[in-house]
């Protein structure tokens, strides 16, 4: 006969089969083994080593391994992680950064910690160090030649439209001034050697810039992280207002795309720092053709504004959301086909600046084909 241990154990898997529980409710890894018995939610080993930093709030166990109590099935059955995503992210800021698996220890603490134990999604008041629109503070900077790091005032004004360092305190001009349009920022710890390390990266006359920062509070370094982020997000609002996030369609993913000469480049979010994947747009000399519409059999093929890219070696199906939109990439990628290569550009060296620059006029989302991008995307 089953003893209470094993039939509450055999609960506690049946529950990991609800929708929602089958993936860490804190960064979506899949088959979670371990659970909060005081938040109700299940979790992947990695973020139950982050939660044990609030032990005051939550508590968590193994689901195969630890002794579940009757009345701790019942409360898990009675919770779950769609429950508690409702509870806990009723307000989250669109421009705010939610870690997945893959990213660095201090995003998924300060995501864990900023639901759970500031509850900054539930009190919006309590998201206004990184949604005011202006911030200012001290960041530890790395020098460009001896590699020191050093203290330096940090300003990021979306008024001013810019984020402003000062090598010295006192200093009336900044020492750098970065665009907002032009700013990324990621976290690099390995790369930084620093475990909040901060790389923003941005443009100066045409040329990508890297400054490399951290904080010795996680919590500001991600403040500031989502500062950017925000200022970015709000300068995007205004530049391009007809852009909206929308659900995924049937075979195809949303993306944000920039093109810069003939280089069309994707991005899973606009904010992101670096492209997910590039496609190079040639001549007709070279095979390269652009077709309205998309052939038959796509799946998803009920989207009317479709635009086929002909490659030498495969083809790149696209959606629009409006005619207009699917014929002004139509006419941007027909001139890129119509214009004959130059020699730098069969050896790869897209110059800046050297031919006729469109990034500026064609950044907007596209629908691209799910089963024609690599499945990281």
């Amino acid at each position: 006969m089953a003893t209470d241990q094993e039939n509450n154990k055999q609960r506690m898997i049946k529950l990991l089969e609800r929708p929602g529980n089958g993936s860490c409710v804190d960064c979506g890894a899949a088959d979670p083994e371990w659970a909060s018995y005081t938040l109700g939610v299940f979790v992947c080993q990695s973020c139950s080593g982050l939660h044990r930093n609030i032990s005051q709030i939550s508590k968590v166990k193994s689901v195969l391994l630890d002794p579940w109590s009757d009345a701790e099935v019942e409360f898990m059955a009675s919770n779950g992680n769609n429950a508690a995503k409702a509870k806990y992210e009723q307000k989250v800021p669109v421009f705010y950064y939610r870690p997945t698996h893959t990213d660095c220890q201090l995003l998924r603490e300060q995501w864990i910690r900023a639901r759970y134990e500031r509850k900054e999604f539930v009190c919006v008041e309590r998201q206004e160090p990184y949604s005011a629109g202006y911030r200012e503070g001290f960041l530890w900077k790395r020098g460009r030649d001896n590699g020191q790091f050093l203290s330096r005032k940090c300003i990021l004004s979306e008024r001013d439209g810019a984020l402003k360092y000062y090598n010295k305190h006192d200093a009336r001009e900044p020492k750098a001034l970065m665009k907002i349009h032009t700013l990324n920022a990621s976290f690099q710890p390995g790369k930084i050697g620093q475990p909040h390390g901060l790389q923003v990266t941005y443009l100066k006359d045409n040329s990508t810039r890297n400054i490399f920062v951290y904080h010795k509070d996680g919590k500001e370094m991600v403040d500031w992280f989502n500062a950017i982020r925000a200022a970015r997000f709000h300068y995007l609002q205004v530049a391009f207002p007809g852009a909206h996030h929308a659900d995924h369609t049937e075979g195809f993913k949303k993306r944000w795309f920039s093109m810069d000469d003939r280089r069309l480049m994707y991005f899973k979010d606009p904010l992101d720092a670096y492209a997910r994947g590039e496609v190079f747009i040639g001549s007709k000399e070279n095979s390269y053709i652009v077709l309205p519409g998309l052939p038959p059999s796509t799946q998803g093929y009920h989207w009317q504004f479709g635009i086929t890219i002909v490659t030498p070696d495969r083809k790149f199906l696209f959606t629009c959301e409006t005619e207009e939109e699917q014929q002004d990439w139509m006419a941007a990628f027909q001139g890129l086909v119509n214009r004959p290569m130059l020699p730098q550009e069969y050896a790869g060296n897209h110059s800046h600046g050297s031919t006729q620059d469109l990034s500026k006029e064609f950044i907007h989302f596209l629908h691209l084909a799910d089963n024609l991008i690599q499945s990281d995307l």
